[in-house]
This record gives structure tokens, C-alpha cells and sequence, in this order.
């Protein structure tokens, strides 16, 4: 199948028809002809914000701009890199490990955009990696996704979670400063900062859902407490040192690109190998645990929109809607052509098939020390400022995740961030 390399979907690549597509539909499924073959995956959008408009007369003029991504070969940094693409960027990603063998998206984006993708080994722990990584590409953005991204983790390694979701953030933020204050970097831009903020600075927030940008933050975990350190470091450096520096606080977002450790794609992983038959049933924690779910790929154009504001602002990306675990499972099970009742309460509760076979049930491992029980987002102001909207239902993206597993599995190939 041939592949523009305009603003056409990306996915409609070498990547995205076959199975080591990690994370992507396959050619004959509706999805895909949906959303792939008839509309493009990055439009501009029409809205009234300048900095829009003279983004894209920057980019109808042939102009390169250049962009860090720390964390690139995760996935949102597959997603935003794609989306870079899209818009003539040249995209530079920072990475802790080879991925020369790798089967990621990102790998397979580098093969096929070497001319405007390259990868870079550096690390957030390390200061002099990131100011000789700044002052020699002299990005005009730099998208801080890097992190200790697992929130049960960070309960047993508190200290690596600070050290790079807290500490890496302020070493970013100091070599942009140091970059910007030298008469290296008077060259007429200045870098534009943003940071992966998440919902979980609200964690014990219960008595305002949903939570917008407002809501008094209460982390619950030592990762929600190392990136609220992180997101008061950018409204510092913003304040004080004038710097363009942004926060994007952003609710759960999934995508088939989700490595199997987080619990939306255990889930849809367990799912697709019961309905292959090689796998009999799976454990979960809270099936109660409500979240706001949306794509990946829609919440890294809110990153990018933020991006091209005339003034720094923080936003939430959300969807404005809520699912439970419980959810969740049952959207996956029925998309894979399996339904499942509910049976029990509590740590008694199961998921049970058709055939009475018990698919899910509930350990109590599974749970966190302190749990965070309803996370609900309000996009409005996004959506009032930057134009943003979801595109990608709560529905369509299980399904997603659901086939991809299914094909994934049927060519013996995974993904795991």
C-alpha cells in the first residue's frame, strides 16, 4: 500500500498492516477503514487561536520546526512524534536504551522517516547529557514525557520515581535556562517547555469531580508527589525566570501502544490470549477504581496545541467521562465476542462466560497502599482555548486495544514499553 508522507494518517505505513504494527489496526477491520483511509489522523485545526494560524503558515511554507521528545519511545512519544511529523517538524527523540532491535512504533517511525527522526541516548539523571543534547540541536519545543510512569512502582522504589519525575524535570527546565541566558542560544527563539503532568496530583481530591485546573491538588502515591514537584517547577521557571513553560495535566489515556504492566492493557492482553485459548482466566485490584479513558493519540495534539499558544497556560485533557475496572473488562470481553456477568462482591467478585467459566478474579495484591478511587477531568477550558476535542471513544478505543492484542498474538509478536 502506498504511504504520503503528508498530513494523511501515518499509520497507513508498512507500520500499521501487519501485526508487528504494535499498536495499530488491521487493514481489513472497520476501525481501521474508519479511521485511517477516509480522514486524516493530525488535521489542523480550524480555530481561532494566532498561534495556530502562524503555525501553519510555517508549515505550508516548507519551514522545519525542530523538537526534543524525552521518553520518545513510549507511547505517547510514538503518538506525538508521528504527529510532529505530520506538521514538517524535525523530531529528536531522547532515549535511555538501544533500540536498534526494537519492534516499538518509534523504531519502525525511524526507518521510515530517517530523515526526520533521530534518536538520541541521554537520561534525565544525567545534567550533562541533557545540556549538551539542548545546546547542540537548539530545539524550538522540548516535550518532557520521560518518567517512572507506574504509579504501584513508585511505592516500592520512591526514590528512583523522585529522581527522575522531580529532579529530571528541574535538570530539563535548568539546561533550557542555562541555554537561553547564553550567548549561544540568542538566536532569536526561545524554547518552548512542556511538561507531562497527570491526574494523579489530584488523587485524594473527592470532594470536587470533576477535577479542572482549579481543584487543590492531593497526590496520593510518591509518583503523584514527585510530578506535582515537577509541575511546580514549570510554574516557577515560568514565573520567575519567564520562561515559556507549560503543564499539560493529563487524565488517563491508553492506545494499543500501552505496555502490558498497566492495568488497560493486562486487561485487553488477558482478554485476547482467553479468546485464543491460551490463557484461562486473570486477577485484577479495584474493579471499583474509577478513571477518565481516552486515546493516546487524541491527548498528544493537546500537547502540541498548547505548545503553540502566545502565552504558557496549564490545562487538563480529559474526556469528562468516568469508567470503572469493572467496565472496562466487560467492554473488552464483549468485543472480543465473549460476554461475562458479574457474580460476588468484593474480593469474592468474579467475571464468569457463557459457559460459567470464571475469566476475572479480584486479588487483593493487586490493590495500592493508598488508593485513588474516582479520577474525573473537565476539559472545558481546553476546549473553550485551545479547540481541542476527543475523537476517539471510550468504546472504539477498547476495541482497538482488544483486535490489536488478538492479531498481535496470533503473529507470536509483543510490545511492552
Amino acid at each position: 500500500m502506498a504511504t504520503k508522507k503528508s498530513n494523511s494518517r501515518l499509520f497507513a505505513t508498512p507500520v500499521a498492516l501487519n501485526a508487528s504494527s504494535n499498536g495499530t489496526l488491521h487493514e481489513n477491520h472497520p476501525l481501521y477503514k474508519r479511521e485511517i483511509k477516509t480522514i486524516d489522523l493530525y488535521p489542523i485545526r480550524k480555530t481561532t487561536s494566532q498561534s495556530e494560524i502562524n503555525q501553519s503558515n510555517l508549515v505550508n511554507e516548507g519551514d522545519k520546526k525542530v523538537a526534543i521528545i524525552t521518553g520518545i519511545n513510549g507511547q505517547d512519544g510514538s503518538y506525538l512524534a508521528e504527529l510532529l511529523v505530520s506538521k514538517n517538524y524535525i523530531v529528536h527523540g531522547i532515549t535511555r536504551r538501544d533500540l536498534s532491535s526494537s519492534q516499538s512504533p518509534i523504531r519502525q517511525l525511524c526507518k521510515q522517516y530517517s530523515d526526520r527522526i533521530r534518536l538520541h541516548c541521554g537520561d534525565l539523571s544525567d545534567s550533562s547529557s541533557l545540556y549538551e543534547l539542548i545546546f547542540k540541536i537548539k530545539p524550538h519545543e522540548v516535550y518532557n514525557l520521560a518518567a517512572q510512569s507506574h504509579v504501584k512502582i513508585s511505592f516500592d522504589l520512591p526514590e528512583v520515581t523522585g529522581n527522575t519525575n522531580a529532579l529530571g524535570t528541574l535538570r530539563l527546565l535548568e539546561a533550557i535556562k542555562r541555554y537561553q541566558t547564553s550567548s549561544n542560544g540568542n538566536n532569536g527563539h526561545k524554547i518552548k517547555f512542556y511538561q507531562a503532568s497527570t491526574s494523579e496530583l489530584f488523587g485524594g481530591s473527592m470532594h470536587q469531580v470533576p477535577q479542572n485546573e482549579r481543584t487543590p491538588f492531593y497526590p496520593r502515591s510518591p509518583y503523584g508527589c514527585a510530578k506535582l514537584y515537577a509541575h511546580s517547577l514549570v510554574v516557577n521557571y515560568r514565573e520567575t525566570y519567564g520562561l515559556f513553560a507549560v503543564n499539560g495535566i493529563l487524565f488517563n489515556h491508553e492506545s494499543p501502544r500501552r505496555g502490558e504492566n498497566f492495568v488497560t492493557r493486562k486487561i485487553t492482553r488477558a482478554v485476547a490470549e482467553i479468546k485464543l485459548n491460551q490463557r484461562q482466566s486473570f486477577e485484577l485490584g479495584n474493579l471499583d477504581a474509577r478513571r477518565d479513558w481516552g486515546h493516546a493519540r487524541d491527548y498528544v495534539e493537546a500537547m502540541w496545541l498548547m505548545m503553540q499558544q502566545l502565552k504558557p497556560k496549564d490545562y487538563v485533557i480529559a474526556t469528562g467521562t468516568a469508567h470503572t475496572v469493572r467496565e472496562f473488562v466487560t467492554v473488552a470481553f464483549k468485543v472480543a465476542g465473549s460476554p461475562i456477568n458479574w457474580r460476588g462482591s468484593g474480593l469474592n467478585e468474579v467475571a464468569i462466560d457463557s459457559r460459567g467459566i470464571v475469566r476475572v478474579r479480584v486479588n487483593q495484591e493487586y490493590f495500592r497502599p493508598s488508593e485513588v478511587d474516582h479520577l474525573l477531568g473537565d476539559p472545558s477550558l481546553a476546549k473553550k482555548e485551545l479547540g481541542w476535542n476527543q475523537a476517539i471513544s471510550f468504546e472504539q478505543l477498547i476495541e482497538e486495544m482488544v483486535i490489536t492484542d488478538l492479531e498481535m498474538i496470533k503473529n507470536n509478536n509483543r510490545y511492552n514499553e
